[in-house]
């Protein structure tokens, strides 16, 4: 029976040649899963002037929590506004749990990530346009906002009370 017989380099580059295929296989599936992990954010103006592409569709929206978390029974209501629009949020209550402050005069509402689906003219909500949130999560937290006096106006109010108080003193000696 004759044997087979190798050249010393025939084989490891044979099985480099494997290797490789392998590590190339991994990485491409590797690549897809964490483009499937990592979707693009979506605008608010995206989803606006695009919103028949969108329909239906899952996005990803961020933005900042503002005004009320609306609680309707099981589910509520949370208006996100990314600095150009604001789109209304349909979520499980349970996931309102983690958003601790809104936006309004006093306060910075928390910054999250929505994903949920995308509805241009929502059918169970009167035919507005609306996501509804299948997971969020906290990018940042909301702050309080702390309003401070402006010196200028302070003083030119003081300023204003002056002469006013001047006026009616001079209106009183030019009666008498």
């Amino acid at each position: 029976m004759l044997e087979r017989v190798h050249s010393p380099r025939s084989l490891p580059v044979r099985q480099a040649g494997i290797v490789h295929r392998l590590l190339f296989g991994l990485l491409t599936v590797v690549s897809g899963l964490s483009a499937q992990c990592y979707a693009q954010t979506v605008s608010s103006t995206e989803l606006i002037n695009s919103a028949k592409l969108y329909d239906g569709k899952t996005v990803v929206y961020e933005g900042e929590v503002i005004g009320d978390i609306m609680a309707r029974g099981r589910y509520a209501w949370v208006n996100l506004n990314d600095g150009q629009n604001a789109i209304g949020i349909w979520m499980p209550e349970a996931l309102t749990k983690d958003i601790r402050l809104t936006g309004s005069y006093k306060s910075r509402g928390d910054w999250i990530e929505v994903t949920g689906v995308f509805h241009r003219a929502c059918a169970d909500h009167g035919g507005d346009l609306d996501i509804h949130a299948q997971a969020i999560r906290k990018i940042q937290s909301g702050k309080a906002i702390v309003e401070r006096a402006n010196p200028a106006k302070r003083n030119l109010l003081v300023t204003l009370l002056g002469i006013l108080c001047l006026i009616v003193i001079l209106r009183q000696f030019k009666r008498a």
